[in-house]
């Protein structure tokens, strides 16, 4: 993902993707991880100890960018709709949710009897003005980007105090993952909500937060008007804040804490009673070539680079061999509507050297400009792309220099030769494929057109079958596969370490969220 400010502001952080017959079908509440150990009763009460590195900025659910301060939000504040580790859709503040006008139009009902914590009834002026707040640019909104192109300020309004409607811009058929989780600053918040969340943390979430420290943590107690009867099983949250990675080992190893919100699987390492939940997820790394530029204007030139890399090794040495393997086009494979036919493309160093002799290219060298987030990413194309003969030098910079200078000319991440740019997941494969590779994309860094692919995007968006949106998925990721303006070699996977002896129902998730409502002793 892209680990920068400017990513972390400018591109959503999410996942996955589900069946068009899941979103448009009228859900009922999910329990949830209802068992406790051995698939008896949950048992309540325990305070679960949770660590994570302290918020860079304020705790503010429009503005925050960073899982610390996302977490932080999720255990007081909830969604419409709850995504799920697996990527499916669970119903919370909105029960149903249905297409309208060939899914240029979404209707929200809400669920009766939630109220914030204050005791307000929840209703759709609520929701009207949670939306409105992070459509409106001069909130400086980190989901502004989420909703580009598909959802505008003023396209939300109310039928009843219970029934809320999305008027798009555009059709999009994968609408309801833009209001849920996938786009973690869509928390409902009421409608006075002026800032300053952690001195009045008001919302519909299982917990409550009793006091926050910016230099030590936050702490948070049981919501006893919690929507979901039962739930949490815990008595109360405490989170502490850890300089670094190595400090969250020690910790959990200790047993001075219990679990972590963020895990890095190349320091938390599974030893005694701390284990590693392990999930897929969609975020990934892209190899972005310049295909308005020689070499890279030979598609033979790219397909050479495809066909050189080893990428299960690639997985080991970057991803701790969590990832899934990419295959050269958008579609991860836990987007439902993604091809699965498609052979997946492996290291064949006799194909590259066919390819680049097709290419009239003897020897194949080239820069790779990278910040400073994927430069083991860039050490390992280096290393691979030397064995196959191709000599890469790379220029690693700044976060700062790379994503910066003017977008629409000269910033490295869009305008150099060939760049490795870590991208969020996504909640929806779209807002990967639109940005990215369509022929006015906002940031097509490879200069890649092809009015087929365009084409099948749009129908794509406002397709209204699960089997229509399949082969408009099959026809946008045959052209990239055969085309590759970007090699995609791995879609990152996520972990969340924890100790098995205290708690249970701990899991992980693609973006680091946290759902601790049913959490409960071991």
């Amino acid at each position: 993902m892209i680990e920068s400010a400017f990513s972390r502001r400018m591109l959503l952080r999410g996942t996955g993707g589900i069946g068009l017959a899941a979103l448009l079908a009228a859900c009922g509440v999910d329990a949830g991880n209802t068992a406790g150990p051995a698939g008896g009763p949950p048992k309540s009460g325990g305070t679960l100890r949770v660590g994570t590195p302290a918020p860079p900025t304020a705790v503010d659910p429009v503005t925050m960018y960073d899982g610390s301060a996302i977490a932080i939000v999720q255990l007081v504040a909830d969604y419409l709709i709850w995504l799920e580790n697996d990527f499916s859709l669970t119903p919370r503040l909105a029960e149903k949710w249905a297409a309208e006008d060939g899914n240029k139009r979404w209707v929200f009902t809400l669920r009766a009897g939630v109220t914030f914590s204050d005791g307000t009834p929840l209703d759709a002026t609520a929701v009207k003005a949670s939306f409105d707040r992070l459509l409106d640019p001069a909130q400086d909104s980190a989901a502004l980007a989420a909703f580009k192109s598909v959802l505008s300020a003023g396209g939300v309004s109310t039928r009843d105090a219970s029934t809320v409607v999305f008027t798009l811009d555009r059709a999009f058929s994968d609408f309801p993952f833009l209001v849920s989780a996938g786009n973690y600053n869509a928390v409902i918040l009421k409608p006075d909500y002026a800032g300053a969340f952690t001195d009045h943390a008001i919302g519909t979430g299982p917990f409550l937060l009793g006091g926050y420290d910016p230099s030590t943590g936050a702490t948070f107690t049981r919501n006893p008007k919690y929507w979901q009867p039962g739930k949490p099983y815990l008595d109360g949250v405490e989170i502490k804040f850890y300089a670094d990675a190595q400090a969250e080992q020690l910790a959990l190893g200790s047993g001075e804490i219990d679990a972590l919100v963020i895990t890095d699987p190349s320091i938390i390492q599974e030893t005694g009673d701390v284990v590693l939940d392990k999930v897929p997820g969609t975020a990934m790394t892209a190899l972005t070539l310049r295909v308005d530029q020689a070499p890279f204007d030979r598609k033979e030139v790219r397909q050479a680079i495809a066909y050189a890399l080893d990428r299960p090794a690639l997985n080991e040495v970057v991803d701790a061999g969590i990832a899934q393997l990419g295959n050269d086009h958008l579609y991860a494979p836990l987007f439902a509507a993604g091809p699965k036919d498609i052979p997946q493309r492996a290291k064949v160093p006799a194909k590259v050297k066919e390819l680049l002799a097709a290419a009239g290219v003897g020897t194949l060298s080239f820069p790779l400009s990278f910040d400073p987030p994927s430069k083991n990413f860039a050490l390992a194309v280096q290393d691979q792309l030397r064995q196959a003969g191709i000599d890469v030098t790379l220029d690693q910079q700044t976060s700062k220099a790379f994503y910066g200078g003017d977008q629409a000319k000269d910033t490295p991440w869009l305008f150099t030769p060939a760049n490795l740019v870590g991208w969020a997941g996504r909640p929806a494969p779209s807002q990967f494929v639109r940005p990215m590779v369509t022929s006015d994309g906002v940031w097509n860094g490879s200069k890649y057109r092809n009015p087929r692919l365009d084409a099948a995007l749009v129908a794509y968006d406002g397709a209204t079958t699960d089997d229509e949106r399949k082969r408009q998925a099959k026809i946008i990721a045959d052209v990239l596969h055969e085309d590759v303006p970007v090699v995609l070699a791995l879609w990152n996977g996520a972990v969340r370490a924890y100790n098995k002896t205290r708690f249970t129902g701990i899991k992980a998730h693609p973006s680091s969220f946290v759902d601790f409502s049913a959490v409960s002793r071991a």
